[in-house]
């Protein structure tokens, strides 16, 4: 059986970025620690959205080479998780979220600059909908960003809200989410942030017209049952119709996504694996795979054209599941995230591994704190709407 539902879950080929490779030279690289401040994503009251006051300042290392300056991308290679920010992808979305947000000045702020930046009303389309066009990939992930930390500000606004915020020391985002992560750890402003995911969702959305294509997901079966479906799938159809998996999200969850006749394969075979069931997903095409390589041409020049930061603490990679610091670096990964698939597994696996305390899941919708349930039901993880 197959069911269809609005789930709009994100995805990825692990593309491990380096740093360019640097010229041997007889004169040693000379190396400088810098303490630097944080700046960029401000509040309605222009403090930084992340954090009000900083108590720790942010150590980054610089080695010059020649006339070259190449920054470590290793800062956060041994963070220890305690409390963490999680941030929802696209398919979080549903008409009415944003109304709570209006309560807090700061909050709503974010809408205000988000409707000048966008050139229509966010605010009308999240709360009113319709649900069709809410549901579009064009604006249902700007949508998802703005409301998201918009939930920030909402938390900062309740007893106790910024000592939260204060101790979070890791941060991710589910696909589009990790936009949101970036955002609250100050690596670009909340316009610059905005910018960026409009532009995303505009590039995916003219890839995923130039080709015929689809997401389902496989509930059911671990990783491996899901590749061998794959696998069976793709001896029965074209090069242009392969699928592959591109969310790894949680043992008997999987996002496949390819060629439509290829998911239809995936859907008429996979009772023979043994899975529960197949979910079609509500999204414009094949996120996660090389259906998405017109997209990131446009991403990478934004990415260029964009002052990204060190984040101020550690914001974990969909593509590899691991920190970075490294603004270069950081730009590349965000670039080929688009045809990667999302490691979320990995992710939350190494997060509880390493001791992680409680998270919050900021925006709308439950769908992270499902998967962390699942994965581990003592996990303690609490939803903040906006």
């Amino acid at each position: 059986m197959h069911t269809f539902l609005r789930l709009n879950l994100h995805h990825p080929l692990i593309l491990l970025t380096s740093l360019p490779t640097m010229t041997a030279s007889l004169a040693l690289p000379s190396i400088s620690l810098n303490s630097s401040s944080v700046s960029g994503l401000r509040n309605g009251k222009g403090a930084p959205l992340g954090i009000r006051s900083l108590g720790r300042s942010r150590v980054s290392m610089t080695a010059s080479v020649g006339s070259q300056t190449v920054q470590s991308d290793a800062l956060f290679a041994d963070y220890k998780p305690n409390f963490a920010f999680l941030f929802p992808g696209q398919g979080a979305q549903a008409v009415g979220m944003g109304r709570e947000a209006q309560s807090e000045p700061a909050a709503a702020e974010l809408y205000k600059k988000a409707n000048d930046i966008l050139g229509f009303d966010l605010l009308d389309v999240c709360i009113n909908g319709p649900k069709e066009k809410l549901d579009s990939t064009v604006i249902s992930q700007p949508a998802i960003y703005v409301t998201s930390l918009a939930a920030v500000e909402l938390l900062r606004a309740r007893d106790g809200g910024q000592q939260i915020i204060d101790s979070v020391d890791v941060t991710c985002g589910l696909s589009l989410g990790e936009y949101t992560a970036l955002a609250f750890a100050g690596s670009f402003s909340f316009e610059d942030g905005l910018n960026l995911v409009k532009l995303r969702g505009e590039a995916m959305q003219e890839a995923a017209d130039a080709a015929k294509s689809a997401m389902v997901s496989v509930i059911g079966l671990d990783s491996d049952k899901v590749q061998q479906l794959c696998d069976a799938a793709n001896q029965e159809v074209d090069d242009a119709n392969k699928v592959q998996i591109a969310n790894y999200l949680c043992t008997g969850n999987y996002a496949v996504s390819g060629g439509v006749k290829g998911v239809e394969a995936v859907e008429a075979k996979a009772k023979s694996f043994k899975a529960r069931m197949t979910v079609r997903l509500a999204v414009a095409g094949a996120f996660h795979t090389s259906f998405m390589e017109p997209a990131v041409s446009r991403l990478e020049a934004k990415l260029a054209a964009t002052q990204i930061r060190t984040p101020r603490l550690p914001v974990i990679s969909n593509v590899d599941a691991q920190p970075h610091s490294d603004p270069e670096t950081i730009k590349k990964i965000l670039a080929r995230q688009v045809t990667s698939p999302v490691q979320w597994e990995t992710t939350v696996k190494t997060l509880l591994s390493k001791g992680l305390k409680k998270s919050y899941e900021l925006g709308p919708g439950k769908v992270i704190a499902g998967i962390v349930k699942r994965m581990e039901r003592s996990a303690e993880i609490e939803n903040i709407a906006a």
